[in-house]
């Protein structure tokens, strides 16, 4: 049986953030809507420059294999300080509904385990939103999730928050 944790629903500035699932499996939706179609929102994120574009500047990161696609199967590899260490990153895209979704999965790096869903749905001909939605889980279980859950969900927003306001410079520019 798994328990929820009550919901929490953000929305000043920036996309709304809600926040699901358990301490030891949390699970986070950021959505925000955009002034732009569902085509051009789902390709910005099919550019080939797309990722970089979404790397925040705090964060030291090398990306050394960009994405080629979002199908099924695409792997990502990037190098990223994290804490004192550099560290590698890697995930394969699993699910690809081509101008709706798209679907990675960390299979190498800092969590035990990463899954994250990208959902575009028109909501007009002229207006489309944008849900990342995010379940992982912290290396060492509870333990994990009592030492790092804060700083972990803290800097997942951070990230999430920098996400949409670039895509949405990109998108309504």
């Amino acid at each position: 049986m798994q328990s929820h944790m009550s919901r929490n629903v953000t929305e000043a500035m920036g996309p709304t953030i809600e926040r699901l699932g358990t301490k030891a499996e949390p699970r986070i939706l950021f959505s925000s809507d955009f002034n732009v179609s569902a085509e051009v929102l789902f390709g910005f994120h099919e550019r080939k420059d797309a990722f970089a574009l979404l790397v925040p500047p705090w964060q030291k990161v090398e990306i050394v294999r960009p994405p080629s696609s979002l199908e099924v199967g695409t792997r990502v590899v990037l190098k990223m300080f994290v804490g004192p260490l550099w560290k590698i990153i890697e995930a394969e895209h699993i699910a690809y509904e081509p101008g709706r979704s798209f679907t990675d999965r960390m299979i190498r790096g800092p969590f035990a385990e990463w899954v994250h869903r990208h959902v575009v749905t028109s909501l007009g001909p002229n207006s489309s939103r944008l849900v990342d939605d995010i379940t992982y889980r912290l290396p060492l279980g509870a333990l994990g999730a009592a030492a790092g859950g804060w700083i972990a969900s803290h800097e997942i927003e951070r990230l999430f928050r920098y996400r949409h306001a670039m895509t949405r410079k990109h998108c309504e520019a």
